[in-house]
């Protein structure tokens, strides 16, 4: 386990700067993940980190020691590549153990470190096989035992469920996130997928164009956001956001309100009137389009009982508790 920490961390591709000056500590033990839009720095700040890519500025810190100079295998940092990165010819066993037969670890501790991590993941059945002959998730698997065998102070992994389909994606994130907690180890893993962020990580650093825009806990970012960026980024479906009258009623140039905080009036209260767009019906939850002339169209997810069709007219009142207001330069106010 280590402490991680980025002081003021620079990447510059000759004129051109993709990041600018990242500063963020990741506890010991902690699961970190790095969210953001496709271009934004999340994967190149996870390979400098690693050493697979070398920063023009600042200092990359584990348990108070600085790194940057160091070679990749002398980082103790293992890293679980998106695709999966194993051996074709070789066996799980031998990928597994690749690193610490390269590293001249001696056999019979190769062994041992192969057979628990493999008691671990569930893969003890399929040491004598190849990667053709397992699916995406045990190909996942063995890439993550590979980097388990090394008992590094730091986990990294990039998009590592980007290939797999959504069902497996989900079984896959709880089997990491408890992989995570039983071996403590600290963990930075990158992902495009907010609702991953969310499930998965002790604290989320939102990045938008190689800057950060907020560190959290996900209920922090999802709760507070501190600016427009983080609140339509964090949350699904995404927040609405106001302008105009409605906004400035409020004192502020946007005001933001999350689907599940307009409430279907019903009872002959009064609120934002509209016209239902369309309506999707999932059982426990309703998610309706409404258009509002004041507001444009609104996402709401009522409640399952509430029985709208497209054309039908809606009273949508927002929980003024939950309401986000955010200045002209996207600040939250």
């Amino acid at each position: 386990m280590a402490r991680v920490e980025l002081q003021d961390l620079r990447k510059s591709y000759a004129a051109l700067e993709v990041l600018h000056g990242i500063n963020v500590t990741i506890e010991d033990g902690e699961f970190l993940a790095l969210v953001g839009p496709s271009g934004c720095g999340k994967s190149t700040l996870l390979r400098t980190i690693a050493g697979l890519e070398s920063i023009s500025a600042g200092e990359i810190r584990v348990d108070g020691r600085a790194i940057n100079d160091l070679a990749p295998r002398d980082r103790d940092i293992a890293m679980v590549f998106q695709n999966y990165a194993l051996y074709p010819h070789m066996t799980v066993a031998a990928n597994m153990g690749f690193a610490l037969k390269l590293a001249g670890m001696p056999a019979a501790e190769i062994d041992k470190r192969v057979t628990s991590a493999a008691a671990i993941l569930d893969l003890e059945r399929y040491l004598a096989r190849k990667p053709v002959a397992l699916s995406g998730g045990q190909r996942q698997r063995v890439a993550m035992g590979r980097a388990i065998v090394r008992a590094p102070k730091v986990f990294l992994f990039d998009e590592p469920l980007s290939n797999l389909d959504a069902k497996l994606r989900v079984s896959m994130r709880a089997e990491i996130r408890d992989l995570q907690k039983r071996l403590q180890t600290t963990t930075v893993y990158v992902t495009h997928d907010q609702v991953e962020a969310m499930t998965m990580a002790d604290k989320i650093v939102v990045l938008n164009g190689g800057k950060v825009e907020q560190v959290g806990h996900p209920l922090e970012l999802y709760r507070k956001p501190a600016n427009l960026f983080v609140a339509t980024f964090i949350g699904s479906p995404q927040m609405n956001l106001i302008t105009g009258a409605l906004a400035a009623g409020m004192q502020a140039t946007t005001i933001g309100v999350r689907p599940e905080h307009l409430r279907v009036v019903t009872d002959g209260g009064h609120g934002w009137t509209g016209t239902v767009a369309s309506a999707e019906y999932l059982g426990s939850d309703t998610y309706l389009s409404v258009d509002v002339p004041e507001a444009g169209r609104l996402q709401v997810r009522a409640d399952g009982a509430v029985d709208l069709r497209p054309g039908d007219r809606a009273v949508l009142a927002p929980m003024i508790e939950h309401v986000h207001r955010f200045d002209g330069n996207g600040k939250a106010i």
